[in-house]
């Protein structure tokens, strides 16, 4: 409520949108549906941390993709100028295109990392915000589909603690789910948190993750 006031308050002189644009927006664009059992439901891309390179001052991150597909190898910098952004691996795809090379090689990695340390995520909370609205015409579908950029903020419930912004494209609805929380270890200012939202946009949508580096600074 707080936060709601605040924005109202700095953006008090902004004209208000008027509602021939919003209803616009809502009738001449598709949103998602429900599918009618949650085991019918497409995996969607997954992403988890394979462990933390103290001597580089990164995560390894992999996203797995569709079954048979290569997954994504990132690296997640911890520190420095880069701190927070999550950068695929290019190297390793140039003269590979074999899922089992690219999973061998993450497995040969993860092996050398220092593993992260799942915590609650009731420690912390997920808001989000919609920055922008656009509408995406997708191949042989009549009706384009609603595009966001989204806000997500991670914040600890305390008001004490490791905090973390990044802004994604969500397809359909703009919803959002914190999933995990990971302590990175020899770092206690640190942490990582696993997002989820509707990133993809084919069928009805598919999930789509992104982790984010919560740090006090």
């Amino acid at each position: 409520m707080q936060r709601a006031v605040a924005h109202a308050y700095i953006h008090r002189d902004t004209p208000i949108p008027t509602l021939r644009a919003s209803l616009g927006f809502m009738t001449s664009t598709a949103c998602t549906a429900e599918l009618e059992s949650a085991t019918l439901a497409p995996p969607g891309h997954r992403m988890h941390v394979l462990g933390v390179s103290p001597l580089e001052g990164v995560a390894y991150v992999c996203e797995e993709l569709d079954p048979g597909e290569a997954p994504i190898a990132y690296r997640l910098f911890l520190r420095g100028a880069r701190a927070g952004y999550l950068v695929p691996i290019h190297a390793w795809y140039e003269h590979c295109d074999s899922a089992e090379e690219i999973r061998a090689r993450v497995a040969a990695v993860g092996a050398t990392l220092e593993p992260v340390v799942r915590i609650t995520t009731e420690a912390w909370m997920l808001s989000t915000r919609i920055v922008q609205r656009r509408a995406l015409r997708v191949a042989g579908q009549g009706v384009p589909i609603r595009k966001f950029a989204l806000q997500l903020a991670v914040d600890p419930v305390s008001g004490h603690g490791p905090f973390g912004r990044t802004t994604v494209a969500a397809f359909l609805r703009p919803n959002a789910t914190l999933v995990d929380v990971w302590a990175v270890p020899g770092e206690p200012t640190l942490a990582i948190a696993r997002v989820s939202y509707t990133g993809i946009p084919s069928g009805v949508g598919l999930t789509k993750d992104t982790v984010v580096l919560l740090s006090e600074s």
